[in-house]
């Protein structure tokens, strides 16, 4: 059975779990921010089928999030870079690593301020005033109820 495809759909959740929803995409784009830049690289670091791989490297460049670029070397296989719109995935991937971090043990790794290399506050909402907020103080709301 064919799952249904959320590319349409009106809510953005369901449009970005459209795109980059599965695990391994989302690990290609953590190696991406990592570094990795060549199929044999992401492979290796990821211990991900060919198969797989390639189907998900090609997703991600049709859907914006990666492109193809030629090797600073010039060399003859391409490369793999992250667009903008990849970028913009930097902040779900803290997120998603920040609640993995509340759910389970130590971390390998942690996430510091390059100029002094202190760890990064934890991601939060802030009101327009400046106040954190928590899930209890707030609510999704039509957009043209928005004053």
């Amino acid at each position: 059975m064919k799952r249904k495809s959320f590319e349409t759909d009106e809510c953005p959740v369901a449009r970005s779990l459209e795109a980059v929803g599965d695990a391994w995409s989302m690990l290609i784009v953590r190696q991406a921010f990592a570094g990795d830049r060549r199929f044999g690289e992401f492979q290796t670091s990821l211990g991900v089928a060919k198969n797989i791989l390639t189907v998900r490297l090609r997703k991600l460049v049709a859907l914006g999030v990666l492109e193809q670029v030629t090797p600073e070397n010039g060399g003859a296989y391409h490369e793999y870079a992250l667009t903008e719109k990849g970028r913009g995935l930097y902040l779900v991937l803290m997120a998603i690593r920040q609640w993995g971090e509340g759910c389970g043990g130590p971390a390998d790794w942690v996430l510091v301020d390059r100029r002094d290399r202190k760890p990064v506050m934890p991601l939060a909402f802030y009101a327009h005033d400046g106040r954190e907020l928590s899930v209890n103080d707030t609510e999704l709301i039509p957009a043209e109820e928005v004053r």
